[in-house]
């Protein structure tokens, strides 16, 4: 069994494959009335399309959304949310190794044959691979605009490091800007010095990981569902669910288990006859509950396992061990296109939360 849905009040349900006809999703539980902006949508998925630069896959994709059903006059009916995409610059033949039993380093290939006993889609790695994300920041943008317009909240992430070169810490305005840099790193001096690193590592035919850092705007307090649906841990459950993603931490996160309290509790002070904290190493989360600051997450991606350096591994239909090379169009570093990925899940889980949490109604005023 398998389970391609998350959410509850509200739920994206994601389907198709790397290399077969199309990706998508089914969204359920948006509320009746919510406009929905199809040249937004398609905004957020340019952002993280392939072939736009020399240092991304030059897979050729338009990612042109097909809206299927939910939505009249614009606005959603309150009835499932169903958009598809389709899959254009298709190549399986460069996943023929894979097929004959070749175990990419890094990949799904093997246990995915173990668990489906073989009758998985390989090529490019099937439901396995980033390209299911296309339908993450589709509904990704939907919620976005859903929590702006019922609750004020915004959502920006930028790319904090890669590899070895990390940005300075920075603010939500500051992270605004993150689109107009090529690493989506919007300090000049460190995304240069990004760019480098990538350009380094795929020269030597190899790949780099990096953070991605996702800020939002002041969360009103109280917004989770603790405990076992605390905001904390249902924001990380989405976004370990990006493939790459092996690190989720809020605040001070890691940093704060050398620390003593007395350093690490943000003390809560009245300012602007509004209760609010002098520092947030919390990242805006205490007991699985919002505190009415910014949400402060960093999200770690490992580096590209799709690598053009021959591998040793192994083939497990006939178990011998030999050499791979791999073929194909690959990122020398996925982090630059999994900001807005990233923006999607925390979105997306804000807006279910709200939705659980009662902030936001199942039909939405008819002056919006």
């Amino acid at each position: 069994m398998s389970d391609n849905s998350f959410g509850q009040a509200l739920r994206m349900t994601s389907f198709g494959e790397s290399h077969g006809k199309a990706v998508g999703v089914v969204i359920e539980g948006l509320p009746a009335g919510l406009v929905v902006d199809q040249e937004k949508i398609q905004i957020w998925l340019d952002r993280r399309r392939p072939g736009q630069s020399k240092l991304s896959s030059n897979r050729k994709e338009s990612d042109i959304i097909n809206l299927l059903s939910g939505v009249y006059k614009d606005r959603t009916t309150g009835a499932p949310l169903t958009v598809v995409v389709q899959n254009e610059d298709v190549m399986p033949e460069f996943y023929n190794d894979i097929e004959a039993g070749w175990a990419r380093p890094g990949h799904a290939d093997y246990p995915a044959y173990v668990k489906y006993g073989g009758y998985n889609d390989p090529r490019g790695g099937g439901r396995f691979s980033a390209r299911i994300t296309v339908g993450f920041v589709i509904a990704g943008a939907i919620s976005h605009s859903l929590i702006k317009e019922s609750l004020g909240i915004d959502v920006a992430a930028y790319v904090k490091r890669i590899g070895a070169v990390e940005a300075r810490g920075l603010n939500f305005e500051e992270a605004l800007n993150r689109y107009d840099y090529s690493m989506r790193c919007p300090q000049a001096e460190a995304n240069e010095r990004m760019e480098q690193e990538v350009s380094s590592a795929k020269k030597d035919g190899d790949s780099v990981g990096g953070i991605i850092e996702c800020l939002t705007t002041p969360v009103q307090p109280g917004l989770g569902q603790p405990v076992f649906s605390s905001l904390d841990s249902e924001l990380a459950k989405g976004l370990f669910s990006i493939p790459a993603v092996k690190a989720v931490e809020f605040g001070a996160g890691f940093q704060a288990s050398g620390w003593r309290g007395s350093r690490n509790n943000d003390i809560y002070e009245i300012r602007k006859d509004a209760i609010r904290t002098r520092t947030n190493n919390s990242g805006g989360i205490i007991g699985g509950l919002t505190i009415g600051e910014p949400l402060v997450i960093r999200v770690g991606f490992k580096p590209t396992s799709s690598i053009y350096l021959p591998q040793q591994t192994v083939n497990f239909k006939e178990m011998k061990e030999g050499t791979l090379s791999l073929k194909g169009r690959h990122d020398p570093c996925v982090v630059p296109r999994a900001v807005p990925i990233v923006e999607s899940i925390v979105s997306f889980t804000l807006a279910d939360m709200a939705i659980r949490g009662g902030m936001i109604r199942q039909v939405l005023r008819k002056d919006r």
